[in-house]
């Protein structure tokens, strides 16, 4: 897949933007923009555990929410259209204690009405902790 990126972003813009939102909160981090992915990482501390000391899978999923949402406003021309979510769909597959995860967001479909992501969490040694599927709504702004 080449180039998908309508209203591409810069790593600091799209940081910029993040400010006072959950992905703050949570020490989200833009990592990295290609010309059909986008990368974040998120910190494994109290913020993202549940009580057994593991990763949330509630974090994990506003990770998810989070980087394909942004994915999916980069692929609008953001002056004519917005982007609501639809669905999430998250399976957990690898418990975390502590470190950082890696999501990684690139389209299964980027329709003119709807979109459909791929998000892998992975550790940081590359193994699968959870992976998503988030549908997006291309909606026309008045």
């Amino acid at each position: 897949m080449s180039f998908i990126w309508k209203s591409p972003q810069s790593i600091e813009e799209l940081s910029e933007r993040a400010e006072n939102t959950m992905g703050q909160h949570l020490d989200m981090e833009f990592l990295e923009l290609g010309d059909n992915y986008l990368k974040m990482k998120m910190p494994v501390t109290v913020k993202t555990k549940q009580p057994m000391g593991l990763l949330h899978g509630g974090a994990a999923a506003a990770l998810a929410e989070t980087i394909g949402s942004v994915s999916a406003v980069m692929c609008v021309d953001k002056e004519k259209e917005s982007i609501v979510g639809l669905e999430l769909n998250i399976n957990h597959l690898r418990a975390m204690k502590d470190g950082f995860v890696i999501a990684t967001c690139k389209p299964f479909h980027l329709g003119r009405t709807t979109h459909v992501w791929n998000i892998e969490i992975k550790d940081e040694k590359d193994r699968m902790v959870s992976v998503a599927r988030l549908t997006t709504m291309v909606i026309k702004k008045h």
